[in-house]
């Protein structure tokens, strides 16, 4: 069961930043088609703050139907359209992935892939992701490269695809947060915070092929 026209839409954006994922948007669907709701720009529960959302970006939205029951899907930003107002297109949920459950797997997958980054005092380093999405990545702190936390870097990524073609993607992106392993090993979480439409769909690409891999297995 689809939500209608005009339907609140109660939306969590995947981040690496634990406080950022846990607060809540609500939307209105304003359109629709075969592939795709077009939503409202979000507006931050208890307040008039817009939030904006990036080409890719992955959400967890939940609305609650006629009869009080609450479900859930997971979703992406696949484009906006400019109308009246600017609008946000989402896409649309296959039937089967709308569930009275909620489930906050955003589309990160595990992948190792080989990252080059630069530091802003142009110290490099080449290291491995652990898993990547389409609104960041973690990667495993590397002793000769000290990471901190709010620390700006410069990045490009070899993002290989299972015709074994491999595109290098670019972008900036800032550390939100360290954890340390029980392996004392640090695992760095990254936002993208600068990075082009065509550059991010790179990323989904893979995730959506590696996404694939796993249920076929």
């Amino acid at each position: 069961m689809y939500p209608k026209i005009n339907e609140i839409l109660h939306i969590q954006i995947a981040s690496a930043d634990e406080k950022e994922e846990s607060k809540e948007y609500k939307s209105r669907i304003a359109d629709m088609d075969d592939h795709s709701f077009l939503i409202e720009v979000p507006m931050q529960q208890g307040s008039s703050r817009l939030k904006r959302l990036y080409f890719g970006e992955e959400l967890s939205i939940s609305f609650i139907t006629e009869d009080g029951v609450r479900h859930y899907f997971n979703t992406y930003v696949t484009g906006f359209e400019e109308d009246v107002v600017r609008l946000v297109r989402i896409r649309k949920p296959l039937p089967d992935d709308i569930s009275k459950i909620q489930r906050r797997s955003f589309l990160r997958v595990h992948a190792n892939l080989e990252l080059a980054i630069q530091a802003e005092d142009l110290t490099r380093a080449v290291g491995l992701t652990e898993d990547i999405g389409g609104g960041g990545l973690s990667i495993y702190g590397e002793p000769n490269f000290p990471i901190a936390e709010g620390q700006k870097l410069n990045c490009w990524l070899l993002v290989p695809y299972r015709n074994s073609t491999i595109e290098h993607v670019a972008f900036e992106a800032e550390v939100v947060r360290i954890k340390t392993l029980e392996s004392g090993r640090q695992l760095c979480m990254l936002k993208f915070t600068l990075i082009t439409d065509s550059e991010r769909q790179k990323i989904i690409k893979f995730c959506f092929e590696r996404q694939l891999d796993y249920r076929t297995k």
